[in-house]
C-alpha cells in the first residue's frame, strides 16, 4: 500500500555513505554499492562516500566532519554493528548523537526477524540526530542494507510519504 501523497513535491536529500570495514575497498564493497544504487535510484544525491577501518575515533572523526557540512543531510553507514570486539560503530555513533531514534533499531530488528529469525538479535543497528543531520548505522550484510533501505529509509527519507517522515522535520532538527 503506497502512502505517497502525490500533491507533495519530491525533495532530494543529500546523503553520505560510510562503510566501516578493515577489509573492504570501493571495488568489493557490496553493501555500500547497494546503498548508493538505492539512494540514487530513489532520486537522492550521494554527496560523499568513504570506507574507514573499525576504529571508534576514526568513525567519530568522519561523522563529525560530515555533520559539520551544511550539504550533508543524512549519513548512512554499513558495517561494524555486530557484537564482536572489532564492532564499534554503535559506540561511535552514540558518542556523537544529540538525540537517539530508538524506534529505528527496533523496527529494523522486527522486520529482519521475518527474514533471518532470531539471528536479528545480533544486530545493533542504530539511528540518531546530531547537528541537524540524521545518522543511521546498518549492519554490513547486503541483505540488511537492502532491508533497511527498502523497508524503512526509502519511505522516511521521502517528503511525500504520509502520515509523517524524517524529511519534513529537517528544518527543525537544530531547534533549541
Amino acid at each position: 500500500m503506497s502512502r505517497i501523497n502525490a500533491k507533495r513535491k519530491f525533495l532530494p536529500v543529500n546523503i553520505a555513505v560510510l562503510t566501516v570495514s578493515d577489509t573492504r575497498t570501493l571495488k568489493d564493497d557490496k553493501s555500500g554499492n547497494i546503498l548508493v544504487d538505492r539512494i540514487e535510484g530513489a532520486g537522492h544525491v550521494v554527496i560523499d562516500r568513504d570506507i574507514i577501518k573499525d576504529d571508534v575515533h576514526s568513525i567519530i572523526a568522519k561523522l563529525e566532519s560530515w555533520i559539520s557540512k551544511e550539504n550533508v543531510d543524512v549519513v548512512i553507514s554499513t558495517g561494524g554493528t555486530g557484537v564482536t570486539g572489532r564492532d564499534v560503530t554503535p559506540e561511535a555513533f552514540h558518542a556523537v548523537y544529540e538525540k537517539t531514534i530508538p524506534g529505528f533499531g527496533e523496527l529494523f530488528r522486527l522486520l529482519s526477524f521475518d527474514k533471518i529469525g532470531t539471528s536479528t538479535i545480533q544486530s545493533r543497528a542504530t539511528a540518531g540526530v546530531a547537528g541537524g543531520t540524521y545518522l543511521f548505522a546498518l549492519p554490513g550484510s547486503p541483505g540488511a542494507c537492502k532491508d533497511a533501505w527498502d523497508d524503512i529509509l526509502v519511505h522516511q527519507l521521502d517528503y511525500r510519504f504520509t502520515p509523517c517522515n524524517f524529511v519534513e522535520l529537517m528544518p527543525r532538527l537544530s531547534e533549541k
